[in-house]
């Protein structure tokens, strides 16, 4: 019987480690609290990438200004107490015409004058009468109206001081000014 009770201490022992052995243990686990966040890392800001190198625009420059060709105008001559053109002052206005068309950009004053011999009123009058007078033959002749003004000075811009007639003919004048 002694055998008996060998043999059975014998097979629990070798059932005890088979089924020890065949059971997963269950270790306790040690649940640690979440490890803070590491802190954010400090921005750094990045210096801005240096411009670009500049472009070399080769650019055709503006052709130079055409020289300005020195513009005169001559003056026309009137009768006394007349504002009709006369044939010497209509192949004046005719020069005088070429000049402006050619100068697209020129801007004349005709400065009606006359001489001393009559009331203010009757001169600002006649003055302005002559001034039309080849504002319209010069608009007649192709100039375009916006290039031209007219002014009267009467008898207030003599070109002659002197109380004669060959003075106060210098004076029966529209005289022709640049104005731009």
């Amino acid at each position: 019987m002694r055998k008996r009770w060998i043999h059975l201490v014998v097979i629990l022992a070798v059932l005890s480690f088979v089924a020890a052995c065949t059971c997963p243990q269950v270790k306790p686990v040690e649940v640690a609290a979440p490890a803070p966040p590491p802190p954010p890392e400090p921005k750094v800001e990045a210096p801005p990438p240096p411009p670009p190198p500049p472009v070399e625009v080769k650019e055709e420059a503006p052709p130079p200004p055409k020289p300005v060709e020195e513009v005169v105008l001559e003056d026309i001559f009137f009768a006394l107490d007349k504002h009709f053109l006369t044939d010497e002052a209509k192949a004046t206005l005719e020069r005088n015409a070429a000049k402006i068309k050619n100068n697209p950009d020129l801007k004349v004053r005709i400065e009606g004058t006359c001489d001393e011999r009559a009331t203010n009123k009757y001169n600002m009058a006649l003055g302005e009468s002559r001034a039309n007078s080849a504002k319209k033959y010069l608009i007649d002749l192709g100039v375009k109206e916006e290039q031209l003004s007219i002014v009267s000075y009467g008898k207030e811009k003599p070109s002659c001081a002197e109380k004669n007639e060959e003075c106060w003919a210098k004076n029966r004048r529209d005289h022709f000014t640049i104005v731009k």
